[in-house]
Formats: structure tokens, C-alpha cells, sequence
């Protein structure tokens, strides 16, 4: 083994001392940092096939590949394809209330690393990635953008070029958590633009759209709208979770 071996794990030691690895769930000691615990992990319900082809949204049954779901057949939306990570329960839950509100963009990384093993068949179909934005106004309260925390991260792992900046808020809306199904639509409709500079930047490219949770489907679908004005070629979804069909 050579010294500067030695040396690095003699270091991360010590870091490990210093600032032991914690989970990310509950924030008890855990085996490695980015991780999360037995217990923890057994909590977070990862999104597999089968899926909806359309919406993302778990079947109870594979039917074949390409399957629909009913609300995708009656409802199409003006995206391509949704993805998630996760089953939006307690435990993501607990995870995007993190990253949102108690600056944990530490966690950004590694929900991003979930998504992209989530979100290969749409993230393959796509050139540029841009995040859902907050209003100005809502920004400078919260500092930060966790969406555009996530697609910085994911950028980078997936190859895509980051366009922060490409997609706006027009104006500001009221939170969409406690408002129903039409008001949620009614609350972001035509609230997304893109700027002269990002209409240029999408142009006939295919975009992946991110943000955090995937509830009705009002923000994304509005914020998709808004990108094939501009002149996108095709948009897909790609968020950490989604609410589970039925519980919004």
C-alpha cells in the first residue's frame, strides 16, 4: 500500500471521528455517509416496473411494455414521459422537507444519484435539463432552489447541459400543498415563460424537466407547456418522488 493510500484513509478516519457518517433519514449514526439506515431504508419505497409508460405512476400488474394508465389515456399530458424515485410517504417526506427548509443541499446528491437510476429511459431521450423555478420573490426568502439543487447534481451524472435559468415564474403563485386537484391547476396555470436567451438554448432539443415532488402533475404540466411554446422539441419529467395515485 502506497503512503498517499495510507494517508487518505488515515484522513478520512479521522473525518470519520470528527464528523461521523449519520443517516439521512433520522440522523442516527450510520455505517457510511450518504446513507441511510436499516431501518430508514426499509421506509423509502423505491418506484419500479411496472409503471405507467406515460406518467410514471406504478401498476398493479406487468402487462407488457408501453402499458398506459387509465388517467394517462383520458388525460394526456404535454409532457413526453414521468419519472420518480420514490413513493412520496413518510420517509421522502422527511428527506424533501430537508433539502427544502433546513438547507440540507447535501442531500441533493445523493437523491440525485436515485434519479438518474430511476429515470435512464428519459434521461437517454434528453439533451439539456432545466429545474422548475421559484418566483423571485419566494427565492430570496429561501435562498435556494431545491429543484435546481437536484438538477445540478443530476446534470453532471446524466451528461446533460444545465440550464438554470432557461424557465421562469411570470408571477407568483399561492403553495400549491392543501389545495385540490383544479386549484392546483388553476393556481400555476400560465404562471411559467422562458427568457430570450434559454428559447435559444432549447430550440429543437428534447428537455428534462426536474423538481422535487410529483403531486398532481399542475406544475410540471404547466412548466412543460411553457417549454414547447418556446420551442422544445419534446420535454420528460424526472422528480425524486411522486405522490402515490389516489393520495393526493
Amino acid at each position: 500500500m502506497s503512503i498517499g493510500t495510507q494517508l487518505r484513509r488515515a484522513i478520512g478516519r479521522i473525518g470519520d471521528i470528527v464528523f461521523p457518517p449519520v443517516c439521512l433519514g433520522c440522523g442516527e449514526l450510520a455505517g457510511s455517509h450518504g446513507g441511510l439506515c436499516g431501518s430508514c431504508w426499509s421506509r423509502l419505497r423505491a418506484i419500479e416496473a411496472p409503471v405507467c409508460d406515460v406518467l410514471g405512476t406504478p401498476l398493479a400488474y406487468d402487462a407488457g411494455k408501453g402499458v398506459l394508465s387509465a388517467d394517462a389515456i383520458a388525460n394526456p399530458p404535454p409532457f413526453a414521459k414521468a419519472r420518480s424515485a420514490v413513493v412520496y410517504d413518510d420517509m421522502a417526506r422527511a428527506m424533501v422537507h430537508r433539502l427544502k427548509y433546513k438547507d440540507r443541499t447535501d442531500l441533493a446528491k445523493v437523491m440525485a444519484r436515485w434519479m438518474m437510476r430511476a429515470g435512464g429511459d428519459v434521461i437517454g431521450a434528453c439533451d439539456a435539463i432545466v429545474p422548475v423555478p421559484l418566483h423571485r420573490r419566494r427565492l430570496l426568502t429561501r435562498r435556494y432552489n431545491q429543484a435546481a439543487e437536484l438538477a445540478r447534481a443530476l446534470a453532471p451524472l446524466a451528461g446533460l447541459t444545465y440550464l438554470p435559468a432557461a424557465l421562469y415564474r411570470t408571477r407568483a403563485t399561492r403553495q400549491q400543498v392543501g389545495l385540490g386537484t383544479q386549484a392546483r391547476a388553476d393556481n400555476v396555470r400560465g404562471a411559467f415563460s422562458v427568457s430570450a436567451h434559454g428559447r435559444s438554448q432549447i430550440t429543437g432539443r428534447s428537455v428534462l424537466l426536474v423538481d422535487d415532488v410529483y403531486t398532481t402533475g399542475a406544475t410540471v404540466k404547466s412548466a412543460s407547456r411553457a417549454l414547447l411554446k418556446a420551442g422544445a422539441d419534446h420535454v420528460y419529467v424526472l422528480t425524486f418522488a411522486r405522490v402515490a395515485p389516489g393520495a393526493s
